[in-house]
């Protein structure tokens, strides 16, 4: 099987999340929408609400206008928690509908479940993530293919977390400080594993983000200062910006979606429906058929229209056998099946060797 991480296509990533609001039927129709959309994958989230978050951690103020406003966010992440059984349910739900499974893990232990329990071989995580220095390292140490978001983040820290990953894929010691992570990325040999496997995903951190503040040329900035695959996590409305994000060069592509983006819950309203992930993923797909091999050359279809659309060098007028050509006596126009103009003043000064009727290809 071809590694998806790998394969020379934008993998899109139908992004279910907490979308489930806990319901395990509803996760499965997720799975069900997310696969005759044509995604590559359907993500989830998998965690421990009580690892999560604290009892006076806050809501982001997107939970706060999509949910109980007075419920605390542990208590909105305890109703959103998926059990090991449910996770289990959802994976086979994925072999059988021919959609792979993904999922955030938020903490060491949902980490483990997923990496040694289920052995998956890649997971994403989140933006939320990208300074949790002992999530990264346990990642960088899973010996997974990693793809990690950086919303929220400067390029200091995301080459920061990239230290991090380097050294627990690259070092068998455990770290004695943060100099560590710095000290590993000069070593040269560090960056082909990270770029074998590593992909950053650029991403606003907001639900819905606004078109100005996506900045999608900071994908192009990852992908430099770093040499590694980048993609983009676009919390956007609508299709547009991800459509443009592959034109750009994503080779993962991430969205939330919804059934429903009237269902109570934090990130509903700012998801797609299942009709509008169908339309992008064959937007992408038309997207991926367009962008070729970046070799300027004429297309096959091309060639045939050469003659009719362009020109060649003609008599102007009558010409006599023996009479020496001016530029008064050429004329350019169609069809372009004769001497191109782009040697008009090569023939200049050339003798007819027979009479030449106006109109005529020289």
């Amino acid at each position: 099987m071809v590694d998806p991480l790998t394969a020379n296509r934008t993998l899109i990533i139908a992004e279910a999340g907490v979308n489930h609001n806990g319901d395990l039927g509803l996760a499965l129709k997720l799975v069900d929408k997310a696969a005759e959309a044509g995604a590559d994958y359907v993500k989830f989230q998998t965690f421990k609400a009580t690892k999560l978050a604290s009892a006076g951690a806050k809501k982001a103020s997107y939970q706060i206008r999509t949910t109980d406003a007075a419920e605390s966010q542990l208590a909105m992440l305890q109703r959103l928690e998926l059990s090991v059984a449910d996770h289990q349910t959802i994976m086979a739900r994925c072999a059988e509908k021919g959609v792979r499974f993904l999922s955030t893990p938020f903490d060491i232990d949902s980490l483990a479940l997923l990496t040694e329990t289920f052995a998956l071989s890649e997971f994403k995580l989140g933006s939320g993530e990208l300074t949790n220095a002992p999530l990264l390292l346990a990642a960088g140490k899973s010996g997974r293919k990693i793809i990690l978001s950086t919303g929220m983040g400067s390029l200091a820290e995301v080459e920061e977390a990239l230290g991090v990953l380097a050294f627990a894929m690259c070092r068998e010691a455990e770290p004695k400080g943060r100099t560590d992570f710095a000290e590993v990325l000069l070593d040269p040999a560090v960056w082909p594993v990270l770029a074998e496997r590593v992909t950053l995903l650029h991403c606003t951190t907001e639900y819905p983000a606004a078109v100005e503040d996506t900045n999608l040329r900071a994908m192009e900035t990852l992908r430099r200062a770093f040499g590694v695959k980048v993609g983009y996590s676009d919390h956007t409305i609508g299709e547009a910006v991800s459509i443009a994000a592959v034109a750009l060069g994503a080779s993962v592509l991430e969205k939330h979606f919804t059934l429903d983006r009237n269902l109570p819950g934090p990130d509903h309203a700012a998801s797609l429906e299942p009709d509008e992930l169908a339309s992008l993923v064959n937007g992408v797909r038309v997207v991926e058929r367009a962008l070729g091999t970046g070799i300027k050359q004429p297309g096959a279809a091309e060639v045939a229209n050469r003659a009719v659309a362009r020109k060649s060098l003609l008599a102007a007028r009558d010409l006599p056998e023996g009479h020496i050509l001016s530029l008064e006596d050429i004329s350019v126009k169609r069809p372009g099946d004769g001497i191109s103009p782009m040697a008009l003043w090569d023939m200049v000064g050339k003798v007819a060797t027979r009479a030449i009727a106006e109109g005529e290809a020289l």
